[in-house]
This record gives C-alpha cells, structure tokens and sequence, in this order.
C-alpha cells in the first residue's frame, strides 16, 4: 500500500528572502540573518552581524522569519552545497529579515505541523530530491513547493516529532559537551605559547613555506553508488568541527581507482581550503583511518618540510587570531562559498615555536585528546541513532518510532 502524501504547496508557503545591498546594511538597527549566522548543525550562533534600517525591513515584513519557518541555503558557489544547511526558527531568529540565500518554507496554520516538515525535509530522501531539482547552483521556491511530502494526520506528526525531537535533545547535549573537551586544548596553547596575535613569548615568525613543502588535495568527482566502489570520498565536513570524521563522506565512482596521493592516512592534518565564510580553513587531525577514504578537491594535506608536531600545528592554526587571518586571505563573492589560494596560505605569517616545545604541548595534548575523543565518540553514537530514527520515522508511515 502506498503511502499517501501532500504537494508541499498544499501545506506551506516557499519563498525566498532579501538580501540588502552594501550601501542598505548597517552596523546596528533590524537585525538581518546571514548563512554565517547558522552553525552547520542548524542552530543560531547566538548574534546577528548585519542590520538594516527599519523602513527598509518593513518594505519587507512578508519575509520577515516566524517561528516555526524552515530555512534552506539556496545558493552556493558549488551545486552540491546548496540546500545543505537547514534551519527550523526558533524565537531567537522570529521578527528579524533572512538574506536572499535563504528559502523559506512556511507551514500554512493547522495544515501540518512545523517540525514535522522540518524533520521531513532532513531526510535523505527529502535531500536527494532538492538535489534533483537543483538548477545550476540555485533552488527556487516553486521547485520546492512541488515536493510530494509524505502524509499522516496531525496526532501521528506531534507523536513522531516528540520521538525525534528528544533524541536530537541528546544529540545537542553530546555536541555541547564534546565542545566543552574540545576547549581543553586550545586553553593549554595558549597557556604555554601565548596569543599569536600578539606573540607575548617572541617565537620566530616565520611563513607558512618555510615549514609546509606542498599541499596536497583530491579530485571533484561525483559520487557513486554505495556498494560500486571500495573507496568513499570526505565531504568538507569532515573536518570543519576541527574534529576529524571519517563517517563524513560519499562513496566514490563505482569502480574508481584513485592515485595513492589521494588517500587519506593516520597523522594528517587536513585544510579546509574552501567552505562557507566561517569554516574555511578549518582543520583536523586524522588519527585513524580504514585506509580507503580519499581527499575531495576541498580538503588539503599539508606536507611538512621539516619536523613538526601535528598536533602544535593544529591548535596554531584553529587559535581565533589564526582564524580571523585565515579568513581574511579568503575570496569569493558569496558568503556561502569562499577559498583561500595555496599562494596565499604559503606566504602567511605565524609565530612558531622550536620543534621540542612543540613536542612537549604534544605530550600534554594526549590526555586531553583522551577525554575528547571519548566525547565525539559519544556524540557519533548519539548522532547514528537519531539519523536511523529520522529515516525510520518517514517509511511506514513512522509505525515503528
């Protein structure tokens, strides 16, 4: 028996959002939400960085978010980024005005439940079908408003958003304390070496090329089926938490025989050399690996020219000041999309300690690590079980939720 289902269009309004331009935006006024203001988990960061007068958000109070409103990127520099981050809105964001990279789907008043759509759309089946309607590197509202959503009545959607909503409850929780061990690291940097900004202990500054001999990076190639090959390749997210995870990537075109080159191996430190504006140049160490995975053509491995600890390395290069530098060597004429040039990157200049001092934080860094990876492993059990409760929750009709 099929299962039934709605026309999205039925149910929910699609509808894009407005981006000011330069000369419209301000330091302060009626806040504006940009791609950069959502994590790539979906949740607020926590403050808006771009307002707009308020004669020019009312010329615009249709658009403005309500709670309740799914958020989907509709825009990126490359098509298989778009529709990658959704967000459901919540009272933080409801009132303020969404740029134009965003679409919208509104939830029409007792016709469905907002969570339920929500959930539905972070399906993979949901995802595979905005990633047919894609056209060029653009999703549009009336592409979107002719998704078939499938149905049950309103007590089974609030009955299957309760299941899904609490254990995403403990993936949040797993995520929050994962972060937590995650900062053990960073605060022993810069206990022993200082703020690079500031270089407060004179370690030589020197550039990247004196240290790194070449980057090496992967191919963009389409993904393939998931029993056609023996091989998966990392998506950017991989690394973009500045946690290594291998689970983040596709399979590779069926019977693809990469170069060894493009193998990822244990002890790597991985770049992210392109991503949204504020996860470029992320990385992370792969302290372990099957040995069939492979680097996309937007995660570098950095080949040292001398000793070096990896783990030193890591936390220079995810510090905020190094960051904030990293960001600003980036370009590209969207927020969703920018890259940072290997040119670029080799003449930046950062204060680094000698190779035994870099040992000894290396030493200290091991127990931390402990404690972290402990906490993502947590947080990947947390997260396995949720993905197997989202797709169970969409077949069937959700009976076995």
């Amino acid at each position: 028996m099929n299962q039934p289902v709605r026309r999205l269009a039925d149910i929910a309004n699609t509808f894009n959002g407005k981006t000011p331009s330069k000369s419209e935006q301000r330091t302060e006024g009626f806040p504006v939400l940009k791609i950069k203001d959502v994590s790539g988990w979906g949740r607020f960061r926590g403050r808006f960085e771009s307002f707009v007068e308020t004669s020019f958000a009312e010329k615009h109070a249709a658009r403005w978010i309500r709670k309740g409103d799914t958020l989907i990127l509709n825009a990126a520099h490359n098509a298989d980024y778009v529709g990658s981050k959704m967000f459901l809105a919540d009272d933080d964001v409801a009132g303020c005005l969404p740029t134009g990279e965003w679409l919208l789907v509104r939830p029409k008043q007792d016709e469905v439940v907002a969570e339920y759509l929500y959930y539905w759309l972070r399906t993979d089946s949901a995802r595979s079908l905005i990633r047919f309607i894609v056209k060029g590197i653009h999703l549009y509202p009336k592409d979107v408003a002719e998704l078939q959503v499938p149905w049950v009545p309103l007590p089974e959607q609030r009955r299957i958003v309760d299941q899904l909503s609490r254990a995403e409850g403990i993936v949040r929780l797993r995520r929050e304390a994962e972060k937590k061990a995650a900062e053990l690291i960073p605060a022993l940097f810069l206990d022993m070496f200082g703020d690079p900004g500031r270089n407060p202990k004179g370690w030589p500054v020197r550039k990247v090329s004196d240290f790194v001999a070449r980057f090496e990076g992967g191919k963009n190639i389409q993904a393939g089926s998931e029993n056609g090959s023996l091989y998966r390749i990392l998506k950017v997210s991989a690394a973009t938490s500045g946690i290594y995870r291998e689970s983040e990537s596709k399979p590779s075109p069926d019977g693809y025989n990469p170069p060894p080159s493009h193998i990822v191996r244990s002890g790597d430190m991985l770049f992210s050399r392109a991503n949204t504006e504020e996860l470029v140049g992320a990385t992370a160490i792969v302290e372990k690996t099957n040995g069939k995975t492979l680097l996309p053509d937007k995660l570098w491995r950095f080949v040292w020219a001398e000793p070096v600890e990896p783990a030193y390395m890591h936390a220079l290069f995810q510090s905020p000041h190094v960051r904030r530098e990293l960001g600003k060597l980036s370009s590209g004429t969207s927020a969703s999309m920018r890259n940072i040039s290997q040119g670029k990157l080799f003449n930046l200049r950062l204060p680094i300690a000698p190779q035994p001092e870099q040992a000894k934080f290396s030493q200290y860094a091991v127990a931390a690590k402990s404690i972290l990876s402990q906490q993502s492993a947590a947080t990947t059990t947390a997260q396995a079980t949720f993905d197997a409760l989202l797709a169970q929750a969409f077949s069937n009709n959700g009976a076995n939720v």
